[in-house]
């Protein structure tokens, strides 16, 4: 049948057609120096040096296809797509020096560095609970793990605990960090940016220590993201991302230069291509039957 074989034919396009192009993975970096977020290649290779513009972009996260973008200068986190159109500039505004961002599910948690605490907003910006943790200590970063949040405390030099309904869990779980900027989170380990010393520090999610130093010679690490084995760092110094591998060995330490003091940045998680496989590999076992 000449319409069970065009069918069939779309099937296959679709599902290798499409398992072809969701691979591809984007770095999204903020730039304070010249209040922009920028879009990368994972070779390094720039998409757009100035995707969005932003007054003085912080944190930055992602949720489907849209960031969510923490503007410290405007007191606000806006929303775009991906590709830079304008969801709502002023998402959620009345914040107080907005920097660490974190989805949850429907849930966006935003950390006050001005007002020391964590707030939560559904990701259409409508409030849950403004001050959800308080009483924190310059929070920048922040990184969920299941129903857990992990905050970096930059003045006091630690990564606290709670649950994300606010529930204190260790308020100090890890202590005596030098000025600790952003957090990455990859199966029980959590990876932390010292920016006072140059460092990415490795540690469990318990808080063990696995290797403080496990990268180091850096130049002021602000930001660190994950995907899958390769860990990317923002070096607001001297203006580069660096790659390395989670167990701390160098790819590329200067995977993307001549940014202008780069702080935050995240990348597209890796989709799974396994139910478009699925969907190809049973086109493929089609009855011929039903192909004639």
């Amino acid at each position: 049948m000449k319409t069970a074989k065009n069918i069939y034919r779309i099937v296959l396009a679709l599902a290798f057609g499409l398992a072809a192009t969701v691979e591809g993975q984007n770095i999204f970096v903020g730039s304070y120096g010249n209040n922009t977020i920028g879009e990368y290649g994972l070779d390094g290779s720039t998409v757009n040096a100035s995707l969005i513009p932003s007054a003085v972009p912080e944190g930055i996260a992602i949720s489907g296809n849209n960031l969510f973008v923490a503007n410290a200068g405007a007191n606000t986190v806006g929303e775009y797509t991906t590709s830079g159109t304008p969801v709502s500039t002023s998402l959620i505004s009345g914040l107080n020096d907005p920097y660490g961002l974190a989805i949850s599910g429907n849930d966006v948690f935003v950390a006050n560095a001005g007002a020391n605490t964590i707030g939560e907003y559904t990701t259409s910006g409508t409030p849950v609970s403004t001050a959800l943790i308080s009483g924190l200590n310059d929070p920048v970063g922040v990184a969920i793990s299941g129903n857990d949040l992990f905050v970096a405390n930059f003045a006091t030099g630690t990564i606290g605990e709670y649950t994300t309904s606010g529930t204190l869990v260790n308020a100090s779980l890890i202590s005596g960090l030098n000025y600790p900027w952003d957090i990455a989170i990859s199966g029980n380990d959590l990876f932390v940016a010292n920016g006072g010393g140059g460092t990415i520090g490795e540690y469990t999610t318990t808080g063990t220590p696995v290797d403080t130093s496990l990268i180091s010679g850096l130049a002021d690490p602000i930001g660190i993201a994950i995907s899958g084995n390769d860990l990317f760092v923002a070096n607001y110094q001297n203006g580069t991302i660096g790659e390395y591998t989670t167990g701390g060995a160098p790819i590329n330490s200067s995977l993307i230069s001549g940014l202008d003091q780069p702080d935050f940045l995240t990348v597209v998680p890796e989709p799974s291509t396994l139910p478009l496989m699925g969907l190809a590999t049973a086109a493929l076992l089609l009855p011929r039957r039903f192909l004639q």
